[in-house]
């Protein structure tokens, strides 16, 4: 029988990207952190690189914006290369069919995050990396991981949108005083809140994220080196815990309709994985009720389908 030809991913991305732009149900652009609310709700970015290195790229995808919680799929890498599965007596593997920033999960199981995603789980993580560093330090140990995986060095952190998050992230001094009580934290609380709130001020374009998410499409290895970032068997765990954690109480919901492992951020962006397959990352501001990025979840909807790319079969 004749084989159906492989959809062009060129044209996919770009049909997507112009279907996407002409939407008007777009979400609601985050409020509760000042600098995020002056962002275009009509942004929207597209970028998939696949296997064999081709980049497909639509809409705004060279546009930078604030990755916010994504930065959490890179620290909790690092932090496994620190301390390894020592890591978990801090934080669980589990969903938390919470709101990203609850407090009444922590309190039930004594100051224990349920996952590394949510923000008390990504405060735990931020804390061991730490550990043994001066603030500045850790931050840069951060931030220039992230400029090794994407192959660029231009990457930065938006100092404007660290400083809001530091003005006004009273629910993040909350969670981490709360696990400090419990002993979850060795550190000073604003020492490890400040690192934390600037990693997920790092700024972005959808070709830098979908390039530094490449080493989790190829086990574990970046695909025009062959460095191994970490082993396959620690990739298909962060993945892992990607698909079933990664976009909060609406973790299901995306695994439901879109079959990837992801990881979104409430500045609107998703890091998607197809794992042996491609590295996505979209970039739509307005969010869902979940806090995340409504249009970002229907195009990798669409995306998946048009290109038969769920992990759960065509």
């Amino acid at each position: 029988m004749p084989q159906t030809p492989s959809p062009d991913l060129h044209a996919v991305v770009r049909e997507i990207a112009e279907e996407m732009r002409a939407r008007p149900d777009r979400g609601e652009v985050a409020t509760y952190i000042p600098e995020l609310a002056r962002v275009d709700a009509s942004a929207f970015g597209l970028v998939v690189i696949d296997a064999d290195g081709t980049i497909a790229a639509g809409g705004d995808a060279d546009v930078a914006f604030s990755i916010q919680s994504i930065s959490k799929v890179f620290t909790l890498t690092l932090a496994l290369g620190m301390v390894g599965d020592r890591l978990w007596r801090r934080v669980g593997r589990e969903p938390s069919g919470s709101p990203f920033n609850s407090i009444v999960q922590l309190e039930r199981e004594r100051g224990i995050p349920r996952n590394p995603f949510i923000n008390a789980g990504a405060i735990a993580v931020t804390d061991v990396i730490l550990s043994g560093h001066q603030p500045r330090e850790a931050l840069g140990e951060i931030l220039r991981f992230m400029q090794f995986l994407a192959e660029d060095p231009t990457i930065a952190i938006d100092e404007a949108v660290a400083a809001s998050e530091l003005r006004t992230g009273f629910r993040n001094v909350a969670l981490a005083n709360y696990m400090k009580s419990f002993g979850v934290l060795d550190n000073p609380v604003d020492f490890t809140l400040g690192v934390y709130f600037h990693h997920c001020a790092i700024s972005m374009t959808c070709r830098q994220l979908a390039r530094a998410g490449r080493f989790l499409v190829h086990s574990g290895r970046t695909p025009s080196t062959g460095h191994s970032v970490v082993s396959a068997e620690r990739a298909r765990r962060i993945n892992a815990v990607m698909l079933t954690c990664g976009h909060y109480d609406g973790s299901g919901e995306f695994a439901y309709r879109v079959g990837l492992p992801g990881k979104s951020g409430v500045g609107g962006g998703i890091l998607a994985v197809a794992p042996g397959r491609a590295s996505i990352a979209v970039w739509s501001p307005g969010l869902d009720a979940s806090g995340n990025s409504h249009l970002g979840r229907i195009a990798l909807e669409i995306l998946t389908r048009r290109l038969g790319w769920s992990i759960f079969g065509v």
